[in-house]
């Protein structure tokens, strides 16, 4: 006997949850309902959602599946830092992290399983690429952790890159922010990328979220060591992209800048960026680079961190450095699923 695939429900939205009810003929009114189901009250099965009448529920769950997985693993560190792991079917295995800190709870999502950006400092790269995750798979990691309802803040900054899978990444973005699904503030969300300038401008286009571009160096040789994929959207293009885009729908962008020792520190590094960022409302965040297996690149000593910031600083640069977490579980990204994707 054949088994039927059924399309899953989870990760729709409300467009398209129109289109479907007007298929199946069945009161508008429905399609608030079964939304409200999905992304409120979280059931598991179409038989839960009571106020839906029989026929409806047997319709829908002869024609559609709600898969949302728990995660398959979880590793907890000394600092409250969980990673969780999930397995998808015929895709692969991804990760997330919960990332408690004070009165803020984030959650670290992937997008991907794999990534073809080729990073050298990133363990996801060396998996290569194996496929987009669905906006239900994305907003099952979410969904699916034990902590949902404590979240504050989301980062599109796990394993994949976020803008290489854009249509899935904006329809979940859609779910998350929208009042009809999570209602969660754009402002909570960021979504980060190597700086893909089509996809970039497309993001900023359809959404209020946060932009976070993944930095590491302000010259161009030097970044496309750490960033391969950097040979096709140059520094100047990305930036000249974020200033060009309409003053009325700017926001502050971040920099995400993973500072290796002996490598991207020095007063040339503050000089360059202090002119390739003028005139741009932004934020540096200098993250210490956690090792990897046999990768020669090394950890800075936290009084080199400090340094450049302070130097950064007196250039009027906005700069934080964000603290390491989980380092006791490898929370690293790739470094648990590497094993499983093999």
């Amino acid at each position: 006997m054949t088994n039927i695939v059924k399309d899953n429900l989870f990760g729709i939205t409300l467009p398209q949850l129109e289109s479907l009810v007007d298929q199946h003929k069945w009161p508008k009114f429905a399609t608030r309902q079964i939304a409200e189901w999905l992304y409120r009250h979280h059931v598991t099965d179409f038989s839960e959602m009571s106020n839906l009448s029989i026929k409806i529920r047997n319709e829908l769950s002869a024609s559609y599946a709600l898969n949302c997985p728990a995660p398959a693993r979880e590793q907890v560190s000394a600092d409250g830092t969980k990673k969780y792991l999930f397995a998808y079917p015929g895709k692969g295995h991804i990760e997330s992290a919960y990332i408690p800190e004070g009165k803020r709870h984030t959650l670290c999502v992937s997008s991907q399983v794999g990534c073809r950006m080729g990073c050298s400092f990133c363990m996801t790269a060396r998996m290569g690429f194996k496929g987009n995750l669905s906006a239900g798979e994305i907003l099952n990691q979410v969904r699916s952790i034990p902590e949902r309802d404590l979240l504050t803040n989301i980062v599109f900054m796990g394993m994949g890159e976020p803008l290489d899978n854009l249509e899935n990444v904006l329809q979940s973005l859609d779910v998350l922010t929208a009042e009809w699904g999570y209602g969660m503030s754009p402002r909570r969300i960021t979504v980060s990328t190597i700086g893909l300038v089509p996809a970039m401008l497309e993001f900023l286009e359809k959404s209020r979220c946060n932009l976070a571009v993944s930095l590491h160096s302000p010259f161009d040789e030097e970044r496309r060591s750490l960033i391969p994929m950097a040979k096709a959207h140059k520094l100047d293009d990305i930036l000249d992209a974020i200033r060009q885009f309409p003053i009325e729908k700017q926001r502050r962008v971040s920099f995400e800048y993973i500072v290796f020792k002996d490598l991207n520190h020095s007063h040339h590094h503050v000089k360059a960026l202090s002119r390739a960022l003028n005139g741009i409302r932004c934020r540096i965040n200098l993250l210490s680079f956690h090792p990897i297996p046999g990768s020669p690149l090394n950890s800075p000593e936290t009084t080199i961190i400090e340094d450049f910031r302070d130097a950064l600083e007196r250039k009027g640069i906005v700069t934080t450095i964000r603290k390491s977490r989980g380092q006791d579980i490898q929370a690293a990204c790739g470094l648990l699923s590497s094993s499983e994707n093999k």
